[in-house]
């Protein structure tokens, strides 16, 4: 799953396409504002004649002129910025505006490629096909509290099913409020079909949609990348070890149906080192499991269940299968064979 040329020339072609947009609007602006308020454009044209009578002052060191032309300068600019306000302007309005303030769409920064370069890589390479599709049906838009039963209590959360799934988004809303500044981590354990990836998916595209990078990944495709990364040939191994580190450095790692996965001595190393790196590196990563707290501990290395329970929020969906209510509602109470 190498960045092959094709896919880095078309991602070049976005930025490309994004600095014409940008010239482009900005134009726009200038004309629309120069017609409004002609006094703005006459000041554009004083300021261009006396920067260039500031820069041949510099070059001959007449610094009492140049302290002059400065003062000048500072004045139009301010006479500048309070025409734009008075005409509903922002005081930038006259310069380019970005997407991506950081890297001005470019895509690189002086530390190397931006995180918005990191995040276009991540659309091709790990973005799973169907999963844009999956976020625009499964959302927190489109979920529903109507699968929750409120009519019994579990003897673990001592809650209502519909009780423990409003506290949970309300956790998942607040790990999106505060993902900018808050290192978090999320586990969700259960039966199947009670939400778990739902919940994931509602996150996924919170994030996806301000623009951070987020790997979506089943913990199958996980460790078949990370095997990749340590066992492949010669010639495909440089680009593995490359789809790891954005496993690693990504602002949020998603594995799903952890557990599912053919359990040896690779995974749980792989496991641990992924899980760890992340911690290290303050990067958030939740996870979705069928299995119990008690499976998670049998099944795992005890350093992976040390990790996971002192660091992830542990946060059991109950219900019964969504999929199953789903299919009765469609059928009029029977499935049908």
């Amino acid at each position: 799953m190498a960045l092959d040329n094709a896919q880095y020339d078309q991602i070049m072609r976005i930025y490309n396409k994004r600095q014409l947009e940008n010239q482009h609007r900005l134009q726009e602006r200038k004309n629309t504002i120069f017609q409004t308020v002609p006094r703005i454009s006459l000041i554009q044209g004083e300021i261009a004649a006396l920067s260039i009578t500031q820069a041949k002052a510099r070059i001959l060191k007449k610094r009492d002129d140049l302290t002059a032309y400065e003062e000048q300068v500072k004045k139009l600019q301010q006479e500048r910025t309070q025409l734009l306000l008075e005409n509903g302007y922002p005081p930038d309005a006259l310069k380019l505006q970005y997407h991506c303030p950081d890297c001005r769409d470019t895509g690189m920064t002086e530390h190397g490629k931006c995180h918005c370069f990191i995040k276009e890589i991540i659309h091709f390479l790990y973005h799973d096909s169907n999963l844009r599709n999956i976020l625009e049906q499964e959302n927190f838009h489109t979920f529903s509290y109507h699968y929750y039963p409120d009519n019994y209590q579990d003897s673990i959360t001592e809650t209502t099913p519909k009780e423990n799934i409003q506290k949970i988004v309300k956790i998942c809303r607040n790990f999106i409020d505060n993902f900018p500044n808050v290192y978090d981590n999320l586990i969700f354990y259960g039966a199947t079909g009670v939400g778990k990836s739902f919940l994931t998916h509602c996150i996924a595209k919170e994030l996806l949609d301000q623009a951070y990078s987020v790997i979506y990944l089943s913990a199958i495709q996980l460790f078949d990348f990370l095997a990749a990364s340590q066992f492949s040939v010669k010639e495909t191994k440089a680009a593995a070890m490359e789809l790891a580190r954005h496993i690693y450095e990504c602002d949020l790692l998603i594995v799903d149906d952890l557990g599912t996965e053919m359990t040896n001595s690779f995974t749980h190393t792989a496991l641990f080192n992924c899980l760890n790196e992340r911690h290290c590196r303050g990067k958030s990563t939740i996870i979705s499991t069928n299995l119990s707290i008690e499976e998670l501990k049998n099944t795992y290395s005890e350093r992976i269940f040390s990790r996971i329970t002192s660091n992830f929020r542990l946060m059991k969906v109950i219900g019964t299968d969504i999929r199953v209510q789903k299919r009765l509602e469609n059928n009029g109470g029977t499935i049908l064979c």
